[in-house]
């Protein structure tokens, strides 16, 4: 009998930890878990689901022994190369069967998750309760994890008052690469329940936001707060990105709205055209559910349908925001706060159908991740102080005259998502779309008959390295601007632009907890390996 090779005897050890069935080893699996919304590169060589922490422990210890890299991976949302592998010889991990509520604690104020649980089932798990987290999720939460969302450190609900993702947690579980458990918070002293997140060193703080460079997130612990019932809505249109901005961020400097975002003429353009006749319909049920009450219900319905998207057509940089407060009378006085600076910054109210809809639909399908004919899409980011905005965008306009020559020869549409995070954070974010093959990640996540409703394009590789060359020098510009980023996986130069004294931190808590950069190589630009990498 010829002996096993490592591969081999790897398999058969995941195997009996996991079971078979969730080992995958087919060629088809181990290419959709290794690519994410913008990159296709080296396959994985296995995908484990393990279904609970000892299983995760056990899987961890047995790849990295077999001198294996182990690659988490989360919803699959992201698309900075987080989870893209960058050697052969990974094993993507895979935490979408650990999707349990594992505690709801509404004397003691904190919910416990296992990190494959999505945004979305947390949210409606709690929707009994009258509680939610102070941030509750990202537009994508429908297929992306919390364990995901604070590897990246995600924004979008709640975080106009609760800021990031990573702000809500009290502590974590976290596997590293020998296989230990290391628990965080309240929760690593030893008769301690998850209460509490500080105590002595922040350790939940390093294994947030790093990408799953330091282990595999397991389960997190987050705090509950009160869902708040008086709501207001509010749009309004901007003749231009400098009187938006200065609206976006007085309005978060007074914490004023819940959610605080906006277009630019293009990218909203883009996302009136990919709605369907059949999304309006499910939004305006929805808006309706949400009003509470018959009658409300009538009137909120009718005033969407009534506005339907006309009022949009000579809108030109479109802001949105939410109100949730305690009492009306609350809601009210924020809305009119809301309403004079707005108005004094140039803006005019319109029809605030968008802000109603969404917060109605909070966790809608992922079509939104092509473009409304199926056009590639990817996003980049900057995240900076509010007296920098105008600089910022001045500054992404000029890479993008630089560029001009590449956008109009492979016809690359570029907008702006524009956002602000609790009272002292402006994101501007570049989103692109051109015409380009999709991959098997999109053809997986979008809903099948919005699938089929797309023309399609065939792959043009010479436009998507276009893009990746005008993402990279915004990436660059960003970093020597002073600007910071959230999901950095391998896209942005964090290495590069942090001062060496606080790297050479970071990279000695990698050292300690993976010496041979068997967890996730190459983000953050730790013990970065370039094979592969596109």
């Amino acid at each position: 009998m010829l002996a096993l090779t490592v591969e081999e005897t790897l398999f058969e050890q995941l195997r009996d930890i996991v079971g078979p069935s969730y080992l995958l080893t087919d060629a088809e699996s181990c290419s959709l878990y290794a690519q994410d919304i913008y990159t296709k590169c080296l396959p994985a060589l296995a995908v484990v689901l393990p279904a609970n922490t000892a299983e995760l422990s056990l899987a961890v210890k047995a790849v990295t022994l077999a001198g294996c890299a182990v690659v988490p991976r989360g919803g699959g949302m992201s698309y900075t190369s987080g989870y893209v592998p960058v050697s052969a010889n990974s094993v993507t991990i895979d935490l979408g069967r650990m999707d349990k509520v594992v505690e709801i604690n509404t004397q003691d104020m904190y919910v416990t998750v296992e990190c494959g649980c999505t945004w979305k089932a947390l949210h409606e798990a709690l929707k009994s309760t009258g509680l939610r987290t102070p941030y509750w999720g990202t537009l994508s939460g429908s297929k992306a994890s919390i364990g995901g969302g604070l590897s990246q450190n995600s924004i979008f609900w709640g975080s106009g008052h609760h800021g990031f993702s990573v702000d809500s947690v009290i502590g974590l579980e976290v596997v590293v690469a020998n296989g230990d458990v290391i628990n965080t918070g309240s929760a690593a002293q030893v008769h301690a329940s998850p209460f509490l997140r500080h105590f002595g060193p922040d350790l939940t703080g390093l294994f947030t936001c790093d990408s799953g460079a330091l282990g595999c997130k397991a389960v997190a612990t987050l705090r509950l707060c009160p869902e708040l019932s008086a709501r207001r809505f509010l749009s309004f249109d901007f003749p231009d990105f400098k009187s938006q901005a200065k609206a976006m961020s007085e309005v978060s400097r007074r914490d004023l709205a819940a959610e605080n975002f906006g277009f630019d003429p293009f990218l909203q353009a883009q996302r009136l055209k990919r709605a369907s006749l059949v999304s309006d319909v499910k939004s305006l049920a929805g808006v309706m559910k949400s009003a509470g009450g018959f009658g409300k219900a009538l009137k909120e319905g009718a005033k969407v349908a009534l506005a339907g998207r006309r009022f949009m057509d000579d809108v030109q940089w479109s802001l949105h925001l939410m109100v949730e407060e305690r009492s009306e009378a609350a809601a009210i006085d924020a809305e009119q706060s809301i309403l004079e600076i707005c108005t004094s910054a140039g803006g005019a109210s319109i029809e605030n159908s968008i802000p109603k809809i969404t917060r109605a639909n909070p966790f809608g399908p992922v079509n939104n991740m092509v473009g409304p004919e199926g056009e590639r899409w990817v996003p980049v980011h900057a995240l900076v102080p509010h007296s920098k905005a105008r600089d910022i965008y001045d500054l992404s306009s000029a890479i993008f005259a630089k560029h001009q020559n590449s956008i109009d020869k492979y016809d690359i549409g570029i907008g702006y998502l524009l956002a602000t995070v609790s009272t002292n954070c402006f994101v501007l974010e570049p989103v692109f779309f051109w015409p380009d093959e999709l991959n098997e990640l999109h053809r997986h996540s979008l809903e099948p008959e919005h699938l089929k409703q797309l023309k399609g394009f065939s792959a043009d590789p010479e436009a998507r390295a276009a893009v990746t060359k005008i993402r990279e020098d915004l990436a660059t510009a960003y970093r020597e601007f002073g600007a910071v980023h959230l999901q950095i996986g391998k896209s942005y130069q964090y290495r590069d632009g942090l001062k060496a004294e606080s790297y050479a931190v970071v990279q000695s808590i990698k050292n300690f907890l993976d010496p041979k950069c068997l967890i996730n190589p190459g983000v953050l630009g730790l013990n970065s390996i370039k094979e592969g990498v596109v």
